[in-house]
């Protein structure tokens, strides 16, 4: 029987051993972070780790078009990196290949606590009851709607299809002023994020659980009726991002749907991109009278949905693993602000804080500087609720077939640009809300 003293000489040898294992160690880190200004913050915090635990890292590019066959090269060979920086699509299949080593990514969550992540970050990387990768980063399409004729109106925030509409009859008074830019150029992807946020906000998802396919019906007309009357509302012509971000710009919609790395031009970071609504292109007029919503509500679903890109650290399975698990508690701890620095207008903090500092993170990355010609924080540029705004919609982040373990299959729907087409055949009035939506689920279904 071991006495108090023999086992803490016992647990002192095991750290003693795990201390030399991690001082001696050298990992491989694979990014999809490849351009140079980015890379170097990545090798900034690898330097910083190895300062502070003796453990060496590589951090090596991968073009992320490339990141799937690379892995599963790799896998083969036995020859994996020990921490791979990956895009949500990986994460359940790898997980199922056998590429990931759910159990030490579950147990960093587990270190760093569950409750400090956002929980539809977590919820995304479910695998069998672990979280399979560690949620890094990510974003939220988002409403940006002119807050100051909002308030002079006396409307409330287009957080639904219900409070877009009035806003619809209120401010839509083109051409000096148009109520919304809906995307409607049927090749572009840009129609496919929107037209995905909108029908998720009302519950409307092409996949179920068993792999069956098809939206229902009643939620799929209610988002088609809707994004017909923002369409309707918008500019004529094959619109898309271009479009949607110059008309909001000459301060001439009243509300756009775009990703957040439109911020940093908005307050007039980016010589390229300038806001137009006078005549100093470096102006923050604009921004500062724009307000932002993330999670959308449509009447068939009260809880409405953020459409959400999440980015994970995976440890592998040929994974050092007691030094890769450090590494990851360090990138999303002291080194967290490294990684957030990279693309901060486009990088949201998914751990929002310490259990004894919960907004330390959030608060931290709404000082990091944006910008292209110029830099100015985000703390700089917006309010205070704009910023929890931004940060918030990740709580209810998600996507077609994650929850349901069929993104493949709802990726495959959505590349196929099957219900842009048809979405954009009913907006033009070549059949009705019913018709095209029974053409939608007849024509996904044959999607292979």
């Amino acid at each position: 029987m071991k006495t108090r003293f023999t086992r803490a000489l016992t647990l002192a040898a095991a750290g003693l051993l795990v201390s030399t294992s991690m001082a001696s160690a050298q990992l491989r880190f694979w990014t999809i972070e490849e351009q140079p200004d980015r890379l170097a913050k990545q090798q900034e915090m690898a330097k910083a780790f190895e300062e502070k635990t003796g453990t060496a890292v590589e951090v090596i590019p991968v073009t992320e078009s490339e990141l799937g066959t690379r892995a599963t090269a790799a896998y083969a060979a036995g020859d994996l990196p020990d921490v791979i920086y990956l895009t949500l699509q990986y994460v359940l299949p790898w997980s199922e290949a056998g590429i990931l080593d759910t159990e030490a990514n579950n147990e960093v969550i587990r270190d760093l606590g569950a409750d400090t992540f956002a929980p539809a970050a977590l919820s995304m990387a479910d695998f069998d009851g672990e979280t399979a990768a560690v949620p890094s980063d990510g974003w939220t399409q988002m409403v940006l709607y002119r807050k100051d004729l909002f308030d002079e109106a006396g409307l409330e925030a287009p957080n639904s299809y219900a409070n877009i509409q009035k806003a619809l009859e209120k401010l839509h008074n083109p051409p000096e002023m148009y109520g919304f830019v809906a995307a409607t150029k049927i090749d572009d992807n840009f129609m496919s994020q929107v037209l995905e946020h909108v029908l998720l906000a009302n519950g409307a998802t092409p996949v179920a659980k068993d792999g069956s396919v098809g939206f229902d019906k009643a939620k799929l007309i209610e988002a088609l009726e809707f994004y017909k009357s923002i369409a309707k509302a918008s500019p004529p012509g094959d619109l898309y991002w271009k479009q949607s971000r110059e008309v909001y710009f000459a301060g001439q919609a009243a509300m756009i749907i775009w990703s957040p790395f439109i911020l940093d031009e908005l307050a007039g970071l980016r010589d390229s991109a300038p806001p137009t609504i006078n005549d100093d292109p470096t102006s923050g007029e604009l921004a500062s009278k724009t307000g932002i919503v993330t999670r959308l509500t449509g009447p068939s679903n009260p809880d409405g949905a953020a459409w959400g890109d999440i980015n994970y650290f995976g440890i592998t399975n040929d994974a050092d693993t007691d030094a890769a698990e450090e590494f990851v508690k360090f990138s999303m701890d002291e080194g967290y602000g490294n990684t957030l620095s990279i693309a901060p207008e486009g990088k949201f903090p998914v751990r929002n804080g310490t259990a004894d500092e919960p907004e330390k993170f959030v608060d931290m990355w709404s000082t990091l500087p944006v910008g292209v010609d110029r830099k100015k924080p985000l703390s700089e540029l917006y309010d205070p609720a704009v910023i929890h705004e931004i940060v918030s919609g990740l709580k209810t982040a998600n996507r077609w077939g994650v929850a349901e373990g069929q993104l493949a299959k709802a990726s495959r729907i959505i590349n196929s640009q099957i219900i842009n087409t048809l979405v954009r055949e009913y907006i033009d009035g070549e059949r009705d809300a019913s018709a095209t939506a029974d053409l939608i689920n007849e024509e996904i279904a044959a999607v292979e």
